[in-house]
This record gives C-alpha cells, structure tokens and sequence, in this order.
C-alpha cells in the first residue's frame, strides 16, 4: 500500500553521449539517485557505432537518451553543435527513444579537471548530471 500523497511512479533511467567524431562517452543514471555514473566510451564510427549503442540500449534500457551539445562560450553555434544535433536525431531516429539536448560547454575540460580517467565517459556524466538538476524541478 502506498501512503497518501506518495508517489508510485518509477524512477526514469537515462543513457548520455558526449559526442565526438572520434570518440562519444556515455555515462547512465536515473531520476531516483539524480547523478550520472561514467561508463564506457566508444571509439567507432559510422554504424559500429550505432550498433555499439544499440548494444547498451538493450543492456541498460533506458527511458530516456540526453546529448550533450557543444556551443562557443557566447551561446553561437559551430561545426560541432550541427554535428551533435544530427547525432541526437540518429539516435531517436534509430532507437525509437525521447532525445533531450543539453548545452554542454566546458563538460571536457572539467573532467580534464577532476583527473578523471575515461575523460569521455567522466563528460558524458556531467552531461546527465546537468540535465537531471535542469529537470528535477
């Protein structure tokens, strides 16, 4: 039985990229601990990519995929910023899952920072954690 005013829904769990050319992190985490977690980075590209994620989507199965999106430190937009809002579209496109953009500036190089040691995954974290303090409200 649940107490009155509680709340039956179950935590939301998400999958995050830090995408590169190269390289894309991938941290996951969920709405109950509202924190990323580093997992894994992959270095593939074109569809070994795809089917690398498409692995850790039927491992992990999330409800959810957030993408970091890179922009100059005035908010304008670059090469990569077209690059990362094309990945999120493959993303939803191929895996049939929500895919929730997130400004992503300076994420790198704060996991450069902290002496994290996957600076990809470690990015790819603060990524999601930044998008679970933008919608825990």
């Amino acid at each position: 039985m649940t107490a009155p005013g509680a709340s039956t829904t179950r935590p939301l769990s998400f999958l995050a990229f830090d995408f590169g050319t190269r390289r894309v992190g991938v941290a996951v985490g969920n709405t109950l601990l509202a924190r990323g977690q580093p997992l894994t980075k992959i270095a593939a590209e074109g569809e070994a990519r795809f089917d690398a994620i498409g692995r850790l989507i039927a491992e992990w199965r999330p409800d959810a995929l957030v993408v970091g999106v890179p922009f100059h430190p005035d908010g304008a937009a670059h090469d990569n910023t077209r690059r990362a809002r094309r990945f999120a579209r493959q993303l939803h496109g191929r895996f049939g899952l929500p895919v929730h953009e997130v400004d992503e500036r300076y994420t790198t190089t704060q996991a450069l920072a902290d002496g994290a040691p996957d600076v990809d995954a470690a990015a790819a974290a603060l990524i999601l954690d930044q998008y679970l303090r933008e919608h825990s409200r």
